[in-house]
């Protein structure tokens, strides 16, 4: 079972490097969390978008992403919760009052729970991802390697794994230029500006997409 050559091994691990590297509104928020509330609330937001990812690895293991590709009502109903909360994540960095973003020097007694539940809206709500696993994870589904759902399953988890290596990264460079910004005032207050803007052209983007 799991019977792979080396070939199937470089080509997939090369292709979910690129993947985990591309930007997107996980990332983007990982990163914005990190920026305007520190260290402890990046990782949060980084766990909420793994847990967000393994339903869609979940869902496509035991068909439900094709469900989702193949219905136009059940797809659009999708795009637009996800598109809805992220313009509404934008708005409210938009309008928010504070003056910089936080670092780790500084008291940050936040609740991290409801950045982890915020991560956890964005990844499950992007029927572009749940899509994006069906088209791309049965192309490394080998003939006798195992079940299907069992292949399906291994490798978007694996996908999820080396995200372990990239996101965390992504976090201590977001703490470090917070801890930065949080000592320029005009900086944190633009920051917040561009990461709203950002967030509601991320939304948008969604609500315009077509599978």
């Amino acid at each position: 079972m799991f019977d792979y050559t080396i070939v199937h091994w470089v080509t997939f691990l090369s292709a979910a490097v690129l993947l985990n590297l591309s930007p997107g509104p996980e990332s983007a928020f990982i990163l914005g969390q990190t920026l305007r509330n520190g260290r402890r609330q990046g990782f949060a937001a980084m766990f909420g978008t793994w847990t967000g990812g393994g339903l869609h690895v979940v869902m496509a293991a035991v068909g439900l992403s094709a469900i989702l590709a193949a219905s136009a009502l059940a797809f659009s109903i999708v795009k637009w919760l996800g598109a809805a909360y992220l313009i509404w994540l934008g708005v409210k960095m938009l309008i928010s009052r504070e003056d910089s973003p936080a670092s780790d020097e500084a008291p940050n007694n936040k609740n991290s729970y409801p950045v982890y539940w915020q991560g956890v809206l964005i990844a499950a709500l992007n029927p572009k991802v749940a899509i994006f696993f069906l088209a791309f994870l049965p192309q490394f589904v080998v003939e006798g390697a195992g079940s299907s759902g069992a292949q399906l399953f291994l490798h978007g988890c694996l996908i999820i794994l080396i995200a372990g290596f990239i996101d965390p990264v992504l976090v201590m460079v977001g703490a470090r230029l917070g801890a930065l910004f949080r000592k320029k005032r005009q900086v944190g207050q633009w920051v917040n500006r561009g990461l709203g803007g950002l967030f509601i052209t991320l939304g948008v983007r969604l609500a315009s997409s077509t599978k």
